[in-house]
């Protein structure tokens, strides 16, 4: 009786096994159609939430009136763009902004690129300096510009302190109380700060460069000029694009420098466009959206021109 029992559980069990070998199968090949989504998918679903989310919220608070302690009275179109457009301050801002940026990422790119040079170099101390010049980049820069203010400051600040002693000056300057002394100095921190990273960027590229490239132009006798021109630079261009994208949006975005030395004062006289927006929603959050939104499209539209320019996914 047992016997009998037995042979027909075997055999259910042989036909439950080949049953479910297409039902595996059939698992791996749905796994498969996904392709690499379960893999990218994360990170995609955070692109939306970090990105996507916020710049849709900031398009439809420009939509909005909201007064500055955050009520809303409801939806007013292109209201709070006519009155951006319609502010006397905003040319002002922009040109400035304009100058700011192109002077603080051409600076940052020609000093970085000569500092990535010597680095590239074997002296005495090499490491030490390359350990210094990550102290700005390791700093909050929001810490470095206010310590740099006070540096600055026309009572208690160290600048006025030597050059009084040294006789440079006759009295005590106030240094970041109007835009003529206070852009100069504006443009100098923002430079300090960005060097770390712009340096170590084209650093790493530079030691990516093969040094037989270079026995070989000594070989057909390429003078140093010869060789830093028609073999470093052109090699060393993915990383110089990369560092410059980089560059021209964080600087363009650039708020903790600007508000941390100025406040974007004395009026708005030292504001770039980022700052200009910060003030803006202090009063009105519809208005400030509008600028954000306007940032964000001066910023796309930029990128994209660089990149048609520099024909960044061209080989050299």
């Amino acid at each position: 009786m047992s016997q009998k029992t037995a042979a027909p559980d075997a055999a259910t069990s042989a036909k439950a096994a080949k049953a479910a070998k297409p039902t595996a199968a059939g698992g791996r090949n749905s796994l498969a159609r996904l392709g690499p989504l379960p893999w990218i998918g994360p990170c995609i679903a955070l692109i939306l939430l970090v990105v996507v989310w916020p710049v849709a919220e900031m398009v439809l608070t420009s939509t909005h009136k909201i007064s500055g302690l955050g009520i809303d009275f409801g939806f007013n179109g292109l209201g709070r763009y006519q009155k951006l457009f319609s502010d006397a301050r905003l040319g002002t801002v922009m040109t400035w902004t304009l100058i700011w940026t192109v002077l603080v990422v051409g600076f940052t790119m020609v000093i970085s690129l000569g500092l990535a040079q010597l680095y590239n170099q074997q002296f005495p101390g090499r490491k030490y300096t390359r350990w210094a010049l990550i102290i700005p980049w390791a700093a909050s820069v929001i810490v470095t510009s206010i310590g740099f203010r006070w540096m600055l400051d026309e009572v208690a600040g160290v600048l006025n302190r030597m050059m009084l002693d040294l006789g440079l000056i006759h009295g005590a300057e106030n240094w970041t109380g109007d835009a003529a002394h206070a852009k100069p100095w504006l443009i100098f921190v923002a430079v300090f700060v960005s060097l770390p990273f712009t340096t170590y960027t084209l650093l790493a590229g530079l030691q990516t460069v093969p040094g037989e490239v270079y026995e070989a132009a000594r070989v057909d006798g390429a003078s140093s000029w010869q060789t830093y021109f028609r073999i470093t630079l052109p090699l060393l261009r993915p990383s110089f694009l990369v560092a410059l994208v980089i560059n021209l949006i964080n600087v363009f975005n650039s708020f903790p420098v600007i508000w941390g030395m100025t406040q974007g004062g004395p009026n708005t006289d030292t504001s770039t466009s980022t700052v200009f927006m910060f003030i803006l929603g202090q009063t009105d959050v519809g208005e400030s959206a509008a600028m954000s939104v306007v940032n964000f499209a001066v910023v796309i539209v930029m990128v994209l021109l660089f990149l048609k320019v520099s024909r960044w996914n061209e080989e050299s």
